[in-house]
């Protein structure tokens, strides 16, 4: 049996260091957000302009006009700033975002990423994955190990197009936790 959704995150929260910064891609990664212990204080950015992301609110605290990057309504803590998209992206592409946690589509041996578009179906577009993947010091991909057809979503070169190339240094998926080595996939134990 594969790890659950909760099980995945805290495999991913262990990479994060007290104090640092995190962006959470939209999908799978944004459920870490309540998964995050407090005392480790990490400030979550999302590139819409919020820094103090906390997680989900419950139905009595939901405001229509605090949402995250994925457009879901969120909870902030005591210490938030709202900021422009052109400070946010500055923070993103100045490198001071410490991990970004992104889903995917392929991850290959060499880091790259492709998480934004299959040829021929429908395209919801990029959003800020592309400036994340190259801004962030650490990417984290967290996604489901296989895709519909039940292939590897862990190649030796990925097919699909690329939102960044050599980027991806840790991939979380249902079956473990692995990291690209240039040559092939290394399972670690995280």
């Amino acid at each position: 049996m594969g790890l659950t959704l909760e099980e995945m995150g805290k495999k991913v929260i262990n990479f994060f260091h007290p104090g640092c910064s995190v962006n959470l891609g939209i999908g799978m990664p944004t459920i870490i957000a309540e998964l995050i212990p407090k005392e480790l204080e990490i400030m979550i950015h999302s590139e819409n302009g919020v820094l103090g992301v906390e997680g989900r609110p419950k139905k009595s605290e939901i405001s229509a006009t605090l949402i995250n990057a994925g457009k879901e309504t969120i909870t902030i803590n005591k210490k938030a700033s709202f900021f422009d998209s052109s400070l946010s992206f500055g923070m993103i592409r100045g490198g001071h975002i410490d991990f970004c946690v992104l889903g995917g589509m392929q991850v290959d041996v060499q880091g790259n990423l492709a998480n934004w578009m299959i040829p021929g179906e429908k395209i919801t577009g990029m959003g800020g994955a592309m400036d994340l993947a190259n801004g962030a010091k650490q990417v984290i991909v967290m996604m489901k190990h296989r895709d519909k057809l039940g292939n590897s979503k862990l190649v030796d070169k990925c097919t699909l197009p690329l939102t960044a190339v050599n980027v991806v240094s840790v991939v979380v998926t249902d079956e473990g936790v692995f990291c690209p080595t240039g040559k092939s996939w290394e399972k670690i134990n995280h």
